[in-house]
């Protein structure tokens, strides 16, 4: 019997090394105003807590149509924060709600005088197969273009 596998794209991993401490870096993922600043995210006013939904109308030129809706699954401060959304929500039209959603977890590690950050975002497996591969491809670029906007945000005065 042959074991089940994730395949090759059912999960995006980048890493960036930053100078700046892990209780800088850790802050600019777990307050939920300050994520929502270098993300691009209206989240003024909301809390990151685990089991808590928070949303919020995205502010990217081009992307303002589209709502940041996640479920916060786990925070272990200084250390790791995840929660589930749904990749590449953009079509008004679709019930994104009637499809499992990927998960995301931001690590942090100390790394001689700078942080470590970690972002994997799996499960595409599970999104519907007609947009399975654009979902995917288009988080790739997200997430690489997010973690330069994370050190961006943390090197700023």
């Amino acid at each position: 019997m042959n074991p089940v596998t994730a395949s090759e794209t059912d999960r995006i991993e980048r890493s960036v090394q930053i100078d700046a401490p892990r209780a800088r870096v850790w802050r600019a993922l777990a307050n939920a105003e300050e994520f929502g600043n270098w993300f691009g995210a209206d989240l003024r006013g909301q809390l990151f807590a685990p089991g808590e939904r928070v949303r919020g109308q995205i502010t990217i030129p081009g992307y303002e149509h589209i709502a940041f809706d996640v479920v916060i699954e786990r925070i272990q401060p200084e250390s790791l924060l995840s929660y589930r959304w749904h990749p590449y929500a953009v079509d008004p039209q679709v019930d994104y709600e009637k499809e499992q959603r990927t998960v995301v977890t931001f690590t942090l590690e100390d790394a001689g005088s700078g942080t470590l950050l970690t972002v994997v975002e799996s499960g595409f497996d599970h999104v519907p197969p007609q947009r399975r591969m654009e979902a995917f491809r288009m988080n790739t670029g997200g997430w690489e273009g997010q973690m330069r906007n994370i050190v961006r945000h943390v090197a700023a005065p």
